[in-house]
């Protein structure tokens, strides 16, 4: 993308480039933390609470899982803290995708794959995404004294993602039946 590109766009299409260039930072972080190496014993350690939460009914299963992602998706709005925290949990999410491989001797870059292949992963990646792409858009409003106008289209990116992670939520947990 040419800087050219980038002062013609609209502020609606800045905010669109600038989602997907966080999320594909995220991808690569979640990337580089699968592929981290991990000794047996730490991933199953790292399993065992994937085990504890297939033990739940179905309602607590989706009521944890949508609390966890949008407690986490909210610290990413956060203007300044937001995007660091946001790629440390991206990398944290990766070292246990990559624990969930080896404690079931796949490669972990399989596991990835298998993440992005269903649609759970792509709603809580663009989530993700657009919270941390908002806390940059927040953090300049508020340098440029427009705070107050942006905390608007930060509402409405909340309830965005909200919806995306409910969604999530919800197939997440059909998936893990289906599964088990």
């Amino acid at each position: 993308m040419s800087f050219a590109m980038w002062t013609k766009a609209s502020a609606r299409r800045k905010r669109v480039f600038s989602i997907i260039a966080v999320f594909i930072v995220a991808l690569g972080v979640t990337a580089i933390g699968s592929l981290t190496p991990m000794d047996p014993t730490q991933a199953n350690e790292i399993t065992g609470n994937f085990d504890d939460l297939k033990n739940r009914d179905v309602v607590a299963q989706t009521a944890y899982i949508l609390g966890n992602n949008f407690l986490i998706c909210l610290l990413m709005f956060v203007p300044v803290i937001g995007p660091i925290l946001g790629l440390s949990i991206m990398f944290n999410s990766g070292t246990y995708v990559g624990a969930i491989a080896a404690a079931s001797n796949f490669p972990p870059i399989f596991a990835l794959f298998a993440l992005l292949v269903t649609p759970v992963g792509w709603l809580e990646f663009a989530a993700y995404s657009i919270g941390m792409a908002e806390s940059v858009w927040l953090f300049r409003r508020l340098l440029q004294r427009r705070g107050i106008k942006e905390l608007k289209n930060t509402s409405v990116f909340i309830s965005i993602c909200a919806i995306l992670l409910t969604v999530g939520a919800i197939v997440e947990v059909a998936l893990l039946s289906l599964l088990s």
